[in-house]
């Protein structure tokens, strides 16, 4: 009996260090099935933060493996991490993808990185590379709130789970709080060098160049095709950075906030214009940007329009119109079908409209800064824009219209009745009047006595008694 309980306790331990060594693996099958094949590597780079442009050049790497009929995918890897939700999207990408992907991590795989690189179904590392340290943070580099660890915990420990690799230590890259006995003490976050990460199960094997990656991954002949990106790619890949796409809100906001303080210059509008042009079409090609957010970006600027030069005051209009910018810019930026947001992540719909945000207040704040500038110098732009000249009295310059002033002294008709304000006729002309005592009839005789604010000042003229 005591023999049995002993045997019994074999085969569970055996089975829990296998667990994470057993995995089906794809590469393994796929050599063993074709002997003496020359396989089809397709290889293209991560070597940048992870943001749009790498999500972008992903999706079409694996467009491009399938068209030609790649067997293997292989991505070289070297970040320092970037977004969460577009790590999850490539993440995704890679485990749904039917051929099999491996990773060589030249250097790096901090945070995004790292999630990227465990969804893979081999990891190979340079020697002195390092895996892990994936604690979510803002861009200043402080530590998020947990809501947003926990996602992050989360995605880890799946992705781990359907690689067959340990999922504690992935959520330990993430969770300060995890302790593994020999891997990791509490209160700190887990990154593994290549050669900690091959003791562990998150590396396959150590490699100095993309050939020795593919020799150690068991294949002999090959041909390695590397991905291309055309001049478009990179121009569209260069405009949907977050950063140039700020940048291009700003330009966008700026002119429009310009045109409507001068209207009838054409160059803000014409810069606005053109930077819209700039940040919708890669999102429109891209099959980001759809038709009615850019309407609704359009009608934005209408309402604020009619707001301004229309509607007394700033109200309804002019508050929607803004709303309605806001949203179709950040809408854009979002990966979803028409109105239909479902399986778009609150996280990426919330960084898009943050990146909106930012850009409209540094927009609004850096216009009135360049405005008053403006207004202030006493260059061409500066004197084309506002009146910096002085029109002394001395010089002979006056406000007052010369022909008004010799209305004084005049008699007239009142035009209208004066209550005490209204019309009266001279010579011919009718002018704007004030009565300066009581009211007078329609048709009565008055007499000029004064004029300011181009207004004549009368008096009645009193008929004489025969």
């Amino acid at each position: 009996m005591g023999k049995k309980i002993l045997f019994l306790l074999v085969i569970i331990l055996m089975g829990a260090s296998y667990s994470y060594s057993s995995r089906e693996d794809r590469i393994t099958r796929l050599i063993e099935e074709n002997p003496g094949k020359e396989f089809l590597i397709f290889k293209f780079d991560i070597k940048e933060q992870i943001a749009a442009p790498a999500l972008r050049r992903t999706q079409r790497a694996f467009e491009d493996a399938d068209t030609l009929g790649a067997d293997v995918i292989l991505i070289h890897m070297n970040t320092y991490g970037g977004q969460v939700d577009i790590a999850d999207s490539i993440r995704t990408r890679i485990m749904q993808s039917k051929i099999p992907v491996m990773v060589f991590i030249d250097n790096n795989a901090a945070s995004a990185g790292a999630l990227i690189s465990i969804a893979t179904d081999r990891i190979y590392m340079r020697p002195g590379a390092n895996i892990g340290a994936a604690t979510v943070v803002d861009q200043t580099g402080e530590v998020v709130p947990d809501k947003f660890q926990s996602y992050m915990r989360s995605m880890m420990r799946s992705t781990a789970e359907a690689k067959d690799r340990d999922p504690d230590i992935a959520q330990a890259m993430v969770d300060p709080s995890i302790e593994i006995e020999g891997v990791i003490d509490e209160g700190k976050v887990l990154t593994f060098t290549s050669s900690e990460a091959m003791r562990w199960g998150f590396c396959e094997g150590m490699a100095e160049s993309i050939d020795e990656v593919i020799k150690l991954a068991g294949f002999e002949n090959f041909t390695v095709v590397e991905q291309k990106l055309t001049g478009m790619d990179r121009v569209i890949n260069f405009l949907i950075h977050p950063i140039v796409s700020g940048l291009l809100i700003m330009l966008i906001l700026g002119g429009i906030y310009f045109e409507l303080q001068t209207p009838g210059v054409g160059f803000p509008i014409l810069l606005a214009a053109s930077a819209a042009l700039l940040y919708f079409s890669p999102l429109y090609i891209e099959g980001l940007a759809s038709h009615w957010e850019i309407i609704i970006f359009v009608l934005g600027i209408v309402l604020v329009a009619v707001e301004i030069f229309a509607l007394p005051g700033f109200g309804v209009a002019g508050i929607t119109g803004i709303i309605f910018m806001v949203s179709g810019l950040a809408l854009a930026m979002v990966g979803n079908q028409g109105p239909d947001f479902t399986g778009v992540p609150m996280s990426e719909i919330g960084q898009a409209f943050l990146i909106v945000i930012i850009a409209f207040f540094l927009s609004l704040s850096s216009s009135f800064y360049i405005g008053a500038k403006l207004i202030t110098s006493h260059g061409r732009l500066g004197n084309t824009l506002s009146l910096n000249t002085i029109q002394d009295t001395s010089a002979g310059y006056s406000s007052v219209n010369i022909k008004m002033r010799d209305l004084l002294g005049k008699t007239g008709v009142t035009y209208t009745m004066l209550r005490p304000s209204g019309k009266v006729e001279v010579d011919d002309d009718v002018y704007d009047a004030t009565a300066l005592t009581g009211y007078i009839d329609k048709g009565e005789t008055v007499k000029i006595v004064k004029y300011e604010t181009s207004q004549v000042f009368v008096v009645k003229v009193q008929k004489e008694q025969s």
